[in-house]
């Protein structure tokens, strides 16, 4: 097709032929047209889809460094330690702000650009859908054998009945139709910008979620030990975190109480020892006086209370300790939760006696024991447990006296033993004294200095994450719908079908079909193959011009959707 004949094809499709999406048209700016000018440019080019996309990769990137390096508000410790092992490097990304992505400058313009691009883009596009939703397809153009996909045949029935029976056929399989002048004019597939709609709503849904997700969340861990419970309060938290704008009063109301911990592992097989199954029995309350309920935490199987999730992340031993001074006084008799350290929970701990310990010569003291447990003792010089349940439970003991340096002010992990200001117990060799002690032994102290007691029972901790967040709802429902309107977007082609019907030179009825899609796609000629193939069956074809029209043995053959000149048949 030469030039001239394709201008004249885009003139005679006219308003048919216009676009068939909501995407702004962006008409050039020339150079020199002032700030206005050049501030509508960059309206335009921030708004426009490419620059969208440009702009969700670039959050795509800067997120990844926020999962490589360590962060701030997930661990302040591992920072630490990141800093002290990459003095070179620890500079350069403390000033890029790679220690805190997601509050950094950067991340958040990009952000913010993302968030006033898609809206930017979403309002216009909308207000032109909801207008192309209130009006009517356009009319057929002049020339529809130009169209794409195109059909023809002659037919005794009237003009009328021919659109009449076309305008009840369209509206049959979903079109929206209307007569226009000598033809049927339709449209169909107006879901897909509807699904592109959604998607880019989904998306500023999503972006507000992660937001206020950050923003308002908490989270936090506690240990609980069989027999204590948890009142959801932050002085009683063992780690918490929150975001900016969180404020202890958006902490949900509740409390439970650990009735019960209980574990299953496989006991046969090269799988011997892997977990099979844990539960925590827990009686829980909402508000300040809500009637206790039992449940079961499981993993993977949250206490949902409000906004609050109660998630089951680890567990351990906790063996209850007996210490007697050297008049036989109890000075501590407590659970001690000792910390795993292999797969069979193989665990180590700490007992700290602050107060309340005398000497054998009467002089006040502190004690530090520390601990060496495991669950099932293999015999011989296995330092390690064999299995992670307690079949045969052994408790290492090696007792320490002196100060222990609480009252320095320096923060103590509970689990670990300053021994600057200690001194070990000495046996009669002269060597560190220490024990190992089975459940219900009792290790005497040397030179009548007291004594530790194993007690039978045994008790296991399970620990707990509590999390709030009050955007995983939206932001659930945000990437559902964002999948519903891409795979819409994707799937569904828009469309349009015209008919025409009008008496030909020697008074029979011409019948026109042709579609116009949006893109290339099998899918137009061959629904209008299928629409003319019915419509055919209502208005029969009739004898051509050159035909004999006394011979009625031959009929027309039914119609055959062919490409229009010049183009290639899709």
């Amino acid at each position: 097709m030469s030039k001239t004949e394709t201008d004249n094809a885009e003139q005679d499709l006219g308003a048919a032929g216009s676009q068939l999406s909501t995407a702004p048209v962006e008409p050039p700016v020339a150079p020199g047209l002032g700030v206005v000018g050049w501030a509508r440019w960059f309206w335009r080019q921030l708004t426009s889809m490419r620059v969208a996309l440009l702009l969700l990769l670039l959050l795509s990137l800067g997120a990844i460094p926020g999962s490589l390096i360590p962060q701030s508000g997930a661990d302040i410790n591992k920072v630490a330690e990141f800093q002290k092992a990459h003095k070179t490097l620890s500079p350069v990304y403390d000033k890029l702000g790679l220690f805190h992505v997601y509050s950094s400058v950067w991340f958040s313009a990009i952000y913010i650009l993302l968030f006033v691009s898609l809206v930017g883009c979403i309002i216009p596009r909308a207000w032109q859908f909801v207008g192309q939703l209130r009006g009517r397809p356009p009319g057929a153009p002049k020339r529809l054998d130009r169209l794409p996909a195109y059909t023809t045949w002659r037919t005794a029935a009237e003009p009328e009945e021919v659109r009449e029976a076309a305008l009840k056929l369209l509206k049959k399989r979903h079109f929206r139709a209307h007569l226009a002048g000598d033809a049927v004019a339709a449209e169909k597939g107006y879901v897909r910008e509807f699904g592109n709609l959604v998607f880019h709503i989904a998306l500023i849904v999503l972006l507000i979620a992660f937001a206020s997700g950050q923003m308002y969340k908490s989270d936090g861990t506690k240990l609980v030990v069989e027999g204590d419970g948890f009142a959801n309060s932050i002085l009683q938290y063992d780690d918490f975190k929150s975001g900016s704008m969180f404020s202890t009063d958006d902490l949900v109301p509740f409390s439970f109480d650990l009735k019960n911990f209980h574990a299953t592992y496989q006991t046969s097989g090269p799988s011997k020892g892997t977990a099979v199954s844990f539960a925590a029995d827990v009686d829980y309350s909402e508000g300040a006086y809500g009637k206790s309920k039992p449940t079961t935490i499981k993993v993977n199987e949250p206490l949902h209370i409000g906004d609050a999730k109660v998630y089951l992340v680890s567990h351990g031993y906790a063996p209850v300790i007996t210490v007697r001074d050297s008049k036989g006084k109890v000075v501590y008799h407590d659970a001690v939760p000792l910390l795993p350290l292999d797969a069979n929970i193989t665990s180590q701990g700490v007992v700290k006696v602050m107060d309340g310990y005398q000497s054998a010569q009467g002089v006040s003291e502190q004690l530090g024991i520390q601990l060496f447990f495991l669950p099932t003792y293999a015999g011989g010089s296995s330092v390690l447990s064999s299995f992670p349940a307690l079949d045969n439970p052994v408790l290492n003991l090696a007792p320490y006296h002196g100060d222990l340096g609480v009252n320095s002010g320096i923060p103590q992990s509970v689990y670990q033993l300053d021994k600057t200001h200690m001194k070990e117990f000495k046996d009669s060799a002269g060597k560190q004294f220490r024990d190992n002690l089975k459940p219900g032994q009792t290790m005497q102290l040397p030179n009548g200095a007291g004594s530790v007691t194993f007690e039978k029972d045994v008790k296991e901790w399970a620990g707990f994450e509590i999390v709030q967040e009050p955007g995983s709802g939206w932001a659930l429902g945000g990437a559902l719908s964002a999948i519903f309107g891409l795979a819409a977007s994707l799937f569904i082609q828009r469309r349009r079908v015209w008919v025409r019907a009008v008496p030909g030179p020697d008074g029979v009825t011409v019948v026109e079909m042709a579609g116009l899609g949006r893109s290339e796609s099998a899918k137009v000629p061959e629904e209008l193959g299928d629409l003319a193939g019915i419509l055919y069956d209502q208005a029969s074809g009739a004898p051509g011009p050159a035909d004999d029209p006394a011979d009625d043995s031959s009929p027309s053959p039914d119609p055959e959707v062919v490409p229009a000149e010049g183009a290639e048949k899709r």
